[in-house]
């Protein structure tokens, strides 16, 4: 058996109605810099109201930071660390999303940090500095299925100026609440991009050539919740049993990358919404999805996994590694995204050398966990043959 370590400090509390419980733990200081989107489904839904009611009960005093994007920029990182500066905050809490999360992540660390965040940063034109001090504390109140963000310590952000979208270390949430609750508001389309990303952080960790005995366990249970769930989560975002397995998975996918890693898959898509920030991330993965577990089932990478993704997806008979690819495509057409473009969103093929190297150049590690060799044109044959 392939040895691993596994550490996963998060305090993650799951369940309906579980935001109702904020206020009896343990608050890890007095005064916090809640951010959120600059959308207004937080504050529509009372979700920010309630947010704000629990940590007044707990003692806590608040501000708010209402400006994160759906692909946050470094730029809009950097005013929150300045805002949570100016304002005197001691910890910091993200109501939101991925994106929300992830960009008050970043937002904890610069809070206390000097100089630029890109200094911060490993990879493309990032400086690789280490860290002067450690993060504010933050914690997590998902309202959405899809990053995982809330039980790992990265947060993923774009530099504008020189088209990179990176994922940052930055630290643990010290708790996290994940009450499907929050999210019966998302949208069928969001759900599904959501459901998906979740669905491919386990996928990945699964053929990844760093998985093992642990990252096994917590990426199957997690393909088998979210592929067997969201169907019906995007067709009825009123049912709450569908929205807690899918919420499940989606957490598991989160702890399964604090131990095992991602694949090239990330890293291409991250290249295709750091030039074009009006893509979804999880769309992006959707488009390139089918093409890129294809390249590794060609080379027969790991027959043997994909063939049980397939089972744990839902085909009980599964034999060959082809029946993976059946059942993603079968999972896309019942969610209704088996027929995005990237041409809608801009994306050119004259632009495919660009977003290979970039993807390598900015996010080469997750290259590192290819169950076989992904050179330059094998990312960009996977973009081709992606490409409506």
């Amino acid at each position: 058996m392939k040895s691993f370590c596994a550490y996963v400090p998060t305090n993650i509390m799951f369940g309906s109605g579980m935001v109702k419980e904020l206020h009896k733990q343990q608050m890890p200081g007095k005064k916090a810099m809640i951010v959120t989107s600059n959308g207004k489904s937080t504050k529509a839904n009372g979700y920010l109201d309630t947010v704000e009611a629990e940590l007044r009960q707990a003692g806590v005093e608040t501000v708010l930071f209402d400006h994160v994007e759906a692909n946050p920029l470094k730029s809009t990182v950097m005013a929150g660390a300045t805002f949570a500066r100016d304002n005197g905050c001691d910890f910091v809490v993200a109501l939101g999303g991925g994106s929300v999360m992830d960009a008050a992540k970043v937002m904890a660390f610069m809070a206390v940090n000097p100089g630029d965040v890109w200094d911060y940063i490993y990879g493309g034109t990032g400086k690789a500095r280490p860290r002067k001090a450690e993060p504010l504390p933050l914690v997590c109140v998902t309202t959405t299925a899809g990053t995982g963000s809330e039980a790992d310590a990265y947060g993923v952000i774009s530099n504008d100026e020189t088209n990179e979208k990176i994922g940052f270390h930055a630290d643990f949430p010290v708790l996290s609440i994940v009450d499907p609750e929050l999210m019966l508001s998302v949208p069928p389309m969001f759900t599904a991009y959501q459901g998906f990303d979740a669905l491919f952080h386990s996928t990945e960790c699964y053929i990844s050539a760093t998985a093992h005995a642990m990252s096994d366990m917590y990426a199957l249970t997690a393909i088998e919740n979210v592929a067997r769930y969201l169907e019906r989560a995007v067709a009825d975002g009123n049912d709450l049993e569908a929205r807690e397995h899918v919420a499940f998975g989606n957490t598991l996918s989160g702890i399964v990358m604090n131990i095992c890693s991602c694949t090239a898959e990330h890293s291409l898509e991250h290249a295709m919404s750091a030039y074009h920030h009006d893509l979804p991330h999880g769309a992006g993965l959707i488009m390139i999805s089918k093409a890129f577990y294809e390249y590794f089932i060609e080379r027969h990478a790991c027959d043997e996994r994909f063939v049980r993704m397939a089972q744990a997806m839902g085909m009980a008979d599964a034999s060959k590694p082809e029946d993976f690819i059946t059942m993603l495509v079968r999972l896309q057409e019942a969610c209704g995204v088996v027929d995005l473009k990237m041409s809608d969103y801009g994306i050119k093929p004259e632009e495919f050398d660009t977003l290979a190297e970039n993807a390598r150049e900015t996010m080469g590690g997750l290259f590192l966990g290819n169950p076989c060799e992904l050179d330059h044109e094998g990312c960009v044959e996977i973009l081709r043959k992606s490409y409506k």
